[in-house]
């Protein structure tokens, strides 16, 4: 029989649903698969194996009494660590909350716990979610299944790595600037964004207020569906919550892409993007019209400005969000003469150097006399950003475009060069400033490393994303590719 842990969420609930394997044995089959391959991987800061089998056993028992909750009751998952959980230690990858145990859930980790999830342990991510590489977290660097000498992507680099090695059926990532779809690019799995507001941000640790969004990895764009719809929603305590109602997306997955409309934006295939990352994405958008798709030239002309947009927009927000750590209410104190000796100690001495300068960029773009030069600014550039997309989305249902300009580079290759770590996020950034949804999908290979199709629809549209990246897994098998490791 298939190792379980290398089952799709989709096959494993038709596995359980017939009564052939038990949510006990899957679990236990991911926690042997965590044994053999996490000293290489490194994609965990938390094992929960105790609560998972627990979790699993009252999954089995609800089975075997009055049937399935959901379509992921009984099924294993592991949760970023920016993501709130009762009981269980919550770091955001820093050494300023090492210790911080959360007296409750956030809202979509209460929504998995409502559907029957289990939760495998809590996984690792560049520090408080500012990265793209996973090198950034306080702990440990994760590293890319696929070739354990280079980076998994970030700053969800331990959710689609532990996807990636098989660790875990799916895991949840959050996204501010392409936190979700650049990892899933570079470990060869499918990860959604999902339109700013669709899944609550209550319990996320923020980061950028108006860009962040928790958003699932998997192996399918079916299996992205399952956990969407377990995740989204209204949410009363979340303020930037949208009360659009969700559509079934499993219904909506018909393998069929005649009459969809997709749009190709000339100003993503960028200057610096390696050949053979092109030439994958283009030969993937080939097949996406083989398919029935109707393929259409667009342009999105104030694309070029997202980068700068985004590093002053972001940071601003991290700057205020991040004032809260102080070492007064929860988290690490480092102890001065003072005060004010205090605080700068706690800050200087537990956040990281990439959190220390971002904090430094964004108090800068907000201070008197260059808030209206910058942060203002910005803002006005990011209405045309959003303009941009209304316009090529009047002509076209979807945009197809490539999700990072490079294969996962090896760890410590930008160390000394933070431009060319953020040049990473070059197309992922705009469809996070404009707050529409992007789902990647695995579409081939690049010096024998994963690269994935970009995929942007419209706002609260994750709907078509979704059929057409389970049509295109249909007609191509780059989604079953699995590491040797």
């Amino acid at each position: 029989m298939t190792e379980l842990h290398t089952l799709t969420i989709a096959e494993a609930r038709a596995l359980l649903d017939s009564g052939e394997i038990t949510s006990e044995a899957l679990t236990e089959s991911c926690f042997e698969r965590i044994a053999a391959v996490e000293n290489q991987v490194r994609a965990f800061l938390d094992i929960t194996e105790e609560l998972a089998l627990e979790q699993a056993r009252q999954a089995d028992l609800e089975r075997q009494s009055g049937g399935a909750r959901s379509a992921l009751h009984g099924i294993p998952l592991a949760i970023k660590d920016v993501i709130s959980t009762k009981g269980v230690t919550t770091t955001c990858g820093s050494k300023m909350l090492e210790n911080y145990v959360p007296p409750f859930d956030a809202t979509a980790m209460a929504r998995l716990n409502a559907a029957g999830a289990v939760m495998l342990g809590k996984l690792n991510c560049d520090e408080f979610a500012m990265g793209s590489s996973t090198e950034n977290s306080a702990f440990f660097a994760t590293h890319n299944p696929w070739d354990t000498a280079r980076v998994p992507g970030g700053s969800s680099g331990g959710s689609a790595a532990a996807v990636a090695a098989m660790e875990a059926l799916g895991a949840l990532g959050s996204d501010t600037g392409g936190s979700v779809r650049q990892p899933a690019a570079l470990c060869g799995v499918t990860g959604l964004k999902p339109t700013y507001g669709r899944v609550s941000r209550y319990g996320l640790v923020a980061f950028g207020s108006s860009l962040d969004q928790i958003g699932p990895l998997a192996w399918t764009a079916r299996d992205c569906a399952i956990i969407l719809g377990a995740i989204a929603g209204h949410d009363p305590l979340d303020a930037t919550s949208a009360p659009e109602p969700v559509p079934d997306y499993l219904a909506a997955l018909d393998g069929n892409l005649a009459g969809l409309r997709i749009g190709v934006p000339r100003e993503y295939f960028v200057e610096g993007m390696q050949p053979g990352v092109e030439a994958t994405v283009r030969a993937a958008i080939a097949a996406l019209k083989d398919q029935g798709a109707q393929i259409v030239e667009i342009s999105l002309p104030h694309t070029r400005y997202a980068l700068p947009v985004y590093y002053i927009i972001a940071p601003a927000e991290a700057s205020a969000n991040l004032a809260r750590f102080d070492g007064v209410r929860y988290g690490v104190q480092s102890e001065g003469d003072d005060y004010w000796q205090t605080l700068a100690n706690t800050r200087g001495q537990n956040f990281g150097p990439e959190v220390r300068r971002r904090i430094m960029l964004g108090t800068y773009a907000l201070s008197a006399g260059y808030y209206d030069a910058y942060y203002k600014r910005a803002q006005q550039v990011r209405t045309l950003i959003r303009r941009d997309f209304q316009q090529a989305f009047a002509e076209v249902d979807l945009i197809a475009a490539p999700t990072a300009p490079s294969v996962a580079f090896k760890i410590g290759e930008h160390n000394d060069d933070p431009l060319a770590m953020y040049l990473e996020d070059v197309c992922t950034l705009p469809a996070s400033i404009a707050g529409v949804p992007g789902l990647v999908v695995p579409c081939g290979f690049s010096e024998h490393m994963p690269v994935g199709l970009q995929l942007i629809g419209r706002p609260f549209d994750e709907a078509t994303l979704l059929r057409a990246g389970d049509a295109f897994q249909h007609a191509t098998d780059w989604h079953k590719r699995r590491p040797a490791l």
